[in-house]
């Protein structure tokens, strides 16, 4: 069964149990062959690993997240003169249905390891450093989201899959350090590239430049701290890398048609009151 939740649609399946783990193999390690029983992203790390399915082999480069899925004949060797490590998330599933299935297999086997899978890997390993077993709730669910944010980094991948590298590095950066005195010319040094040649990649791939991006991005963080939190406007200016609150204030009007204060309190309006 396939489930649609907003324009995304998604396959249907319910987890038993959840499960993390990490292995460093020697140099010359393998494992298999096995029958794989579990919906199971491994991430490979560091070394080299290549995974034989139904006889057919794949070359897996570090930095990667792999999505195996159950009732497939599996075999892995290892890097032959270093180490390998990988870690990994088993996701046990009832059986599913063959339009999960049919999804499943129209993925591609592997893609870039994100910071994001990297943390809730972190989360899941942690847990178990708690004692909390594999079927408790609160570390069985996180399999549900793992799977899921591998389906939503698939899209993603095929949109970056048509923008520069150097605009995503770029978008990164952004992301990241949003809050700070970002330059075009920072941007620039992260990138490898001139600005000049940053800003024509931008108008490209986003439909405008670098520090509108920036801008942009400072104004959705802003919006989001304004009608998430109870912080003064001066406050949640400077959080989101504004120099003054009149700056704030005059750009969020410039972009949403409201003032901070309006926007706050149709998000107050929103509230549900308890009882």
């Amino acid at each position: 069964m396939i489930e649609q939740s907003g324009t995304e649609a998604t396959p249907s399946f319910t987890v038993i149990k959840t499960y993390g783990g990490s292995v460093v193999y020697g140099p010359g390690g393998a494992y298999g062959p096995r029958i794989q029983q579990d919906l199971q992203l491994v991430l490979l790390h560091s070394g080299a690993m290549t995974v034989e399915i139904d006889k057919v082999k794949h070359q897996v480069p570090p930095g990667h997240v792999v999505l195996l899925k159950p009732g497939h004949m599996e075999n892995f060797v290892f890097a032959e003169k270093r180490e390998t490590w990988h870690r990994w998330i088993a996701v046990s599933v009832e059986p599913l249905d063959g339009m999960a299935i049919s999804f499943m297999d129209s993925l591609p086997l592997f893609i870039p390891l994100s910071e994001k899978m990297n943390q809730l890997t972190d989360i899941i390993r942690s847990l178990q450093s708690d004692g909390v077993q594999q079927d408790e709730e609160v570390i069985r669910t996180l399999g549900r989201p793992a799977i899921l944010l591998y389906l939503a980094e698939c899209s993603q991948g095929n949109i970056n899959d048509r923008k520069h590298p150097s605009v995503l590095i770029a978008k990164e950066e952004i992301h990241k350090r949003y809050a700070e005195d970002l330059t075009l010319s920072s941007l620039s040094k992260v990138t490898k590239h001139t600005p000049e040649h940053l800003i024509r990649l931008f108008r490209r791939d986003e439909d405008m430049t670098p520090i509108q991006y920036l801008w942009n991005y400072r104004v959705k963080q802003g919006i989001d701290l304004l009608r998430s939190t109870g912080l003064q406007i001066g406050a949640v200016a400077e959080q989101v890398g504004f120099k003054t609150s009149y700056h704030f204030a005059r750009t969020i009007k410039r972009h949403s048609g409201k003032t901070p204060s309006e926007i706050r309190r149709e998000s107050y309006n929103h509230v549900i009151p308890p009882g």
